[in-house]
């Protein structure tokens, strides 16, 4: 998310929204507080990570003047569309979890509340600098606290790796010689496939290429999505695809599946959550794959992108507000929750703290054979770059989809640059459509 002032913010939503909508955003309710601590309060939270409902039920033990009641909900643009149309009829949740990309579109319609005033400085320290960075708007406002994040990583086959003479890569350069080698060795296999089903990962590459795909520029939004660390990014990826020596098929079908459990497919770009797809995907390789850091532009650096997370975030709507703040902050901090969260919701914290203790401490199943998996995951996701949304990040993952689909099919490297132009032309008009100022 771009560091903005909220007058900035406020100044580039007027034009679409009103300054009621503003108001509602970006100012606190001196009465919220009040209502919080006159006495019991009911608060709701729509979520989607499963098991939610027992965690709250913690809270709820120990909070008895605090009650929360979790509503499970469906993720991605569904809630964004559900939470949108809810605030603005005056009828929403008092939280939400939000995706880290969603934020800004969230804060844009009025949804979310700045809960700056009810979050203590020193709680930000909990957080990978890159991580919290989404969450705020110019270092002042805070619409969200941190949930979990998803920092990528190199996965790869240790044994096939051994059986064909491959090193892991540490750079970029050093990933495309062995994608070749191991095509000059095994024409039947490939070190990975370019996907163009799932815009997340691309954005996680570009971030670690000093990507900023949307910023502010005065009173007016400035898209980046072709700036010079995308352009690295794609022409990386396209010239692998161009010239064969990847494969250029999507992930999470029958065949990418088959290419995974049987070794067709010796490694993986992803997340920290990989382990769980891997289970599912490629059984037979229990015991078989590890976990590196993902590889370097310039040798010696030492940088990642991400794939996925949430926050949690206080909507406008909420008469509670100090009293959901409240909620959240130990939601994403409390030991006891954060431990909770990855027992029974299986995420990745992104509290720094709990990324090697507790259920964390001892490495997945799937990696039993690298005991210190979540020691070495925690040292990568502290060097998580920041994100930089907008307020329309579903129109250019949409657009992805389709503008790289069709040239990764067509196999010819100067098509991924015409497909890139296309995403940023495409994210540009629909700003402008939505009343949006824009930068040249």
């Amino acid at each position: 998310m771009p560091h903005i002032s909220r007058r900035g913010l406020a100044a580039a939503t007027a034009v679409l929204f009103g300054a009621t909508a503003l108001t509602a955003c970006g100012s606190p309710d001196s009465g919220d507080k009040a209502g919080a601590e006159s006495g019991p309060v009911s608060l709701t939270y729509w979520a989607w990570a499963p098991g939610m409902d027992k965690v709250a039920a913690l809270w709820n033990a120990e909070h008895p003047d605090i009650k929360v009641t979790v509503q499970k909900q469906a993720s991605g643009d569904d809630l964004v569309t559900k939470i949108i149309t809810a605030t603005k009829a005056h009828k929403g949740p008092d939280l939400v979890q939000a995706e880290y990309q969603a934020l800004p579109t969230l804060v844009s319609n009025g949804s979310l509340a700045d809960m700056a005033t009810e979050v203590p400085q020193n709680v930000k320290d909990a957080f990978a600098p890159g991580i919290w960075q989404q969450t705020t708007f110019g270092g002042d406002a805070v619409y969200a606290l941190p949930q979990d994040s998803g920092p990528l990583m190199f996965f790869y086959r240790e044994d096939l790796f051994k059986q064909y003479g491959l090193t892991v890569p540490t750079t970029w350069d050093e990933f495309a010689a062995t994608a070749r080698t191991l095509k000059k060795k095994a024409p039947d296999k490939a070190l990975t496939t370019f996907s163009a089903n799932d815009a997340g990962l691309f954005a996680g590459l570009s971030q670690q290429a000093g990507a900023k795909w949307w910023t502010f520029e005065g009173e007016k939004w400035k898209v980046g999505i072709d700036d010079a660390g995308t352009k690295k990014v794609t022409d990386f990826w396209g010239g692998l695809v161009a010239e064969g020596a990847i494969d250029n098929q999507p992930m999470y079908t029958p065949a990418w599946n088959k290419a995974m459990n049987t070794g067709e497919q010796l490694a993986w770009v992803s997340a920290v959550w990989a382990p769980g797809t891997l289970t599912t995907a490629a059984p037979a390789g229990k015991g078989k794959w590890a976990m590196a850091p993902l590889p370097q532009w310039t040798k010696g650096e030492n940088t990642t992108g991400s794939w996925g997370g949430s926050s949690t975030a206080v909507t406008a709507d909420s008469k509670h507000k100090a009293a959901a703040a409240k909620f959240a902050i130990w939601l994403n901090t409390d030991p006891k929750a954060l431990a909770a969260l990855v027992k029974e919701s299986g995420i990745y914290p992104a509290a720094t703290a709990a990324q090697i203790s507790g259920a964390l401490a001892k490495a997945p199943d799937y990696f039993a054979n690298q005991p210190d998996f979540y020691t070495r995951a925690a040292e990568i996701a502290k060097t998580t770059a920041p994100g930089a949304w907008g307020p329309n990040v579903n129109v250019a993952y949409t657009s992805f989809k389709d503008e790289f689909g069709k040239a990764a099919k067509a196999k010819a490297k100067s098509g991924f640059a015409t497909a890139l132009t296309a995403v940023r032309d495409t994210t540009v008009a629909d700003l402008k459509k939505q009343g949006f100022g824009v930068a040249k």
